[in-house]
């Protein structure tokens, strides 16, 4: 049985962060309904520019349902709060104060239905000199701190590649929602989370900032390699290309043995330029230019293998297209081949939480409205003509699969 079977989630929330908490309770097994505007809905949709569903789009949204609901409309907003009146959770990730101007806060949810529990994310929060500030990842990264310290030593901040600021606040919303069911099993009370996008950044530099205690000011920018380890870095392969390198971790005297061992050059640990971690702190360019000659001579693959099986923490950059065709992520089913009904075949990236007894099978995102006539009828009774009606007069939105 999925882990939240039962749960049922009106999901309002657009582009990466909140779709990412809904896509993860999805993937639990909850019902996620997703509330969108007819006509245009989430506007991660349309980041393709191509006039179908982005594969941005279909990335964060598998396993939900569709509704197109006009929350502007008067009865609109009347049929979304009889939806809410049999959800457990409402999230979103609007700007401040969209929700309170749409009828929909906080406030009203408690009172249309005490159990509901209120999920939102903002970029800097509801409060605060800060919280009317327009937000997206990068924006939460750089207010966060991880630029700061993002770069070569010397050069100007980077911004990181990886979205952490979205998807890791869609991952910290639903945590603490389900930290919420849980609590609402003893008080019977729902209860509104927020998330800021500037915290979760913050929160992800607890490691970088425990540096404070031997280094003074603000942490500084170190490129690839790490404070206190003088062999850890990212060292060049063959051919030489863009992302032909191995990046090498040594923590321990252990791991340096192990290292000396698995590059051919063991007479290095009787040498008292790298006896201790001081002494090869001192002769860092000398174990660069060992070990950069070793790593040369091999493919990033090679370079992995030989280093991970002599006991070194060891991988090869990984580009896009290596994780895609990973055969350790594919024995582990991590890839996975998803039929979307307007845009074939695509390979997404299945969801990394193993659970033995909570299997959910992926199944794509669904097109603008494609649900509205499903959850209209089996949640509020509505039957065709009904929700015929509501369509025309511009109040719900109806997909209609193409003609054969």
């Amino acid at each position: 049985m999925p882990a939240l079977d039962g749960i049922t989630v009106l999901d309002l929330t657009q582009y990466e962060a909140g779709t990412s908490c809904t896509q993860y309770l999805a993937w639990f097994g909850a019902d996620v309904i997703k509330i969108e505007q007819p006509g245009s809905g989430d506007p991660g949709r349309s980041t393709s520019g191509t006039g179908v569903d982005s594969l941005y789009f279909m990335s964060f949204n598998h396993n939900k349902r569709s509704v197109a609901l006009n929350l502007g409309d008067p009865r609109g907003r009347e049929l979304f709060l009889e939806l809410v009146k049999q959800a457990d959770v409402v999230t979103e990730n609007f700007t401040l104060g969209i929700m309170e101007k749409l009828g929909i806060g906080w406030d009203v949810l408690r009172e249309v239905n005490p159990r509901v529990i209120y999920g939102t994310i903002k970029g800097f929060g509801t409060s605060g000199p800060r919280s009317q500030y327009k937000c997206f990842d990068w924006v939460a990264q750089a207010a966060g701190g991880s630029f700061s310290i993002t770069g070569e030593p010397g050069g100007p901040p980077v911004k990181p590649g990886a979205t952490v600021a979205d998807t890791g606040s869609g991952m910290h919303l639903a945590m603490g929602i389900l930290a919420a069911l849980l609590q609402r099993q003893v008080t019977g009370r729902g209860q509104m989370i927020e998330i800021a996008m500037q915290e979760t950044v913050a929160n992800y530099m607890r490691m970088p900032m425990s540096g404070r205690e031997r280094f003074p000011g603000a942490i500084q920018r170190r490129g690839s390699g790490a404070s206190g380890m003088p062999a850890t870095g990212m060292y060049p392969c063959a051919p030489g290309g863009p992302n032909d390198y191995v990046y090498i971790h040594i923590v321990t005297q252990r791991m340096w043995d192990s290292l000396t061992i698995a590059i051919d050059r063991p007479e290095m640990q009787a040498d008292e330029r790298f006896a201790t971690i001081l002494s090869r702190a001192e002769n860092a360019d000398a174990i660069r230019e060992a070990v950069s000659g070793w790593t040369m001579q091999r493919t990033k693959w090679e370079a992995m293998e030989q280093l991970a099986d002599g006991g070194v923490p060891a991988s090869a950059v990984f580009d896009t297209e290596d994780v895609l065709n990973d055969p350790h992520l594919r024995a582990r089913d991590m890839i996975q081949t998803i039929h979307h009904p307007t845009r074939g075949d695509w390979e997404m990236l299945a969801p990394p939480i193993h659970m033995s007894d909570s299997a959910v099978a992926m199944t794509p995102a669904p097109l603008l409205g494609q649900h509205t006539a499903e959850v209209l009828g089996e949640r509020l009774g509505l039957d065709a003509a009904a929700v015929g009606k509501l369509a025309a007069e511009g109040v719900a939105g109806q997909w209609a699969p193409p003609a054969p």
